[in-house]
C-alpha cells in the first residue's frame, strides 16, 4: 500500500506583523506536513499564533518567509486565478459558525454553490444530501436564530462540504459548545473523516479535543513549533515543555515533603492490566506514594498516568525508576511539565 499524499508541508514557515514601526513575530521557522486523509490538530494557549498558522494554510495571510506548499506546489507562487480554484478545494469552519442570518438552512448550504455558478436545481439536491450526512434533513426551511449552537455548527460543515473540499481546516470549531455537543460534532468529523477520506485540519486550544479525534498533533507555543507526532505518542511521552504543560494537569499534588521528588509515569491500555505498582513493592521491596492517577481515551486506545513520590533514598528512587523503564513505561519529572 503506498504511503498518502502530502496535502501542506511547511518549510521554515515564519510570520512578522508590522504596526506602526514595531515588529511583531506571530510564526518562526515552523516545518511540518500534513498527509491526506488524516485528521491533524495544531494545538497552542491563546496567542501562541496558532490562528496565524491555519490562515497561511489558505494565504489569507501570507507568509513573511519559508514556503507553504499545497499538494506541492508552492502557494505564495499561485496567480490569483490558480489560488481563487486552490481556495475552493479548502473549507473553513469556524467557532462562530459565520451563518447568514436573514435565508433559510438550505439556502445556507446551497450559497457556495450559488457562487461557484451551480444550476440551482442541481445545487438544491447537493444541499439536501449534505443536510442529511449532519442529520439535518427536517431543518432545511428553518433560519439559523431558531437553530442551537450545535445545529449551527452542523450547518456550516455541511456548507463546507457542499463544494466538495479536499481539505476542511476548523479553526476553533467547538469552541463556543457545550461539553456533550462538542463530542457530538467531532464525532460528526470523524464519521466524515472515515467516510469520505477528507483531510481535516483542527485548531484547537483544548487538548481534549485533540485526544478525541486527531491522529497527529503539532504544538504551537509563542510562535515556535514545540513538537509534531502521533497523538498517541505525544500524549504518552511528551518531549517539549509545552507538551508536557497541555497533555498534564498543572501541579495539584501534595507530597509529604517540599523537597519530593515526583514523577509521572504513562502506560496504554496493554500495560495498565498489569499490577506494575504492586509488582514494584513484591518485587524490589520499594513503596511509591500515588498523589494523582486518571485515564483517558486517545484515539480509541485506553491511556492513563499516574503521579507518584518517590522515595526519599537516591538509591532506593534509582531501583524504582529502573523497575518501571524495565516494564516499557514512560516516565518524566513534574517539575519539568
Amino acid at each position: 500500500m503506498s504511503d498518502p499524499a502530502i496535502v501542506y508541508e511547511l518549510q521554515n514557515v515564519s510570520k512578522i506583523f508590522r504596526n506602526e514601526g514595531r515588529d511583531f513575530t506571530a510564526l518562526r521557522d515552523v516545518s511540518f506536513s500534513i498527509r491526506e486523509g488524516e485528521v491533524f490538530g495544531i494545538i497552542g494557549m491563546s496567542g501562541a499564533g496558532k490562528s496565524t498558522l491555519v490562515r497561511t494554510l489558505n494565504r489569507l495571510t501570507e507568509v513573511t518567509s519559508g514556503e507553504v506548499r499545497y499538494f506541492g506546489r508552492n502557494l505564495a507562487e499561485l496567480s490569483a486565478r490558480e489560488l481563487r480554484k486552490v481556495r475552493r478545494s479548502i473549507a473553513m469552519i469556524f467557532q462562530g459558525f459565520n451563518l447568514l442570518q436573514q435565508r433559510t438552512v438550505i439556502k445556507n448550504v446551497e450559497q457556495p454553490l450559488r457562487i461557484a455558478g451551480v444550476p440551482r436545481r442541481e445545487r438544491k439536491e447537493i444541499a439536501r444530501k449534505m443536510l442529511t450526512v449532519v442529520g439535518l434533513s427536517d431543518k432545511e426551511k428553518e433560519y439559523p436564530a431558531r437553530l442551537s449552537g450545535g445545529q449551527r455548527q452542523r450547518v456550516a460543515i455541511a456548507r463546507a462540504l457542499a463544494a466538495n473540499p479536499k481539505v476542511l481546516l476548523c479553526d476553533e470549531a467547538t469552541s463556543a459548545l457545550d461539553p456533550k455537543i462538542t463530542g457530538e460534532i467531532l464525532e460528526l468529523l470523524a464519521k466524515i473523516n472515515r467516510e469520505q477520506k477528507l483531510t481535516i485540519v483542527i485548531i484547537t486550544h483544548e487538548m481534549s479535543v485533540v485526544e478525541r479525534i486527531c491522529d497527529r498533533v503539532a504544538i504551537i507555543d509563542d510562535g515556535n513549533l514545540a513538537e509534531v507526532g502521533e497523538v498517541t505518542e505525544v500524549f504518552r511521552a511528551p518531549k517539549s515543555r509545552a507538551a508536557k504543560k497541555l497533555v498534564f494537569p498543572s501541579n495539584p499534588y501534595d507530597p509529604s515533603d517540599k523537597d519530593s521528588r515526583l514523577i509521572r509515569i504513562a502506560f496504554d491500555g496493554l500495560s495498565a492490566k498489569e499490577p506494575f505498582i504492586a509488582d514494584l513493592v513484591a518485587t524490589t521491596g520499594r513503596k511509591v506514594n500515588i498523589l494523582s492517577a486518571n485515564t483517558k481515551s486517545v484515539g480509541g486506545v485506553g491511556y492513563g498516568q499516574m503521579v507518584l513520590e518517590l522515595p526519599k533514598d537516591e538509591d532506593d528512587r534509582e531501583v524504582v525508576i529502573s523497575y518501571f523503564k524495565s516494564k516499557g513505561l514512560s516516565i518524566s519529572e513534574v517539575d519539568e511539565a
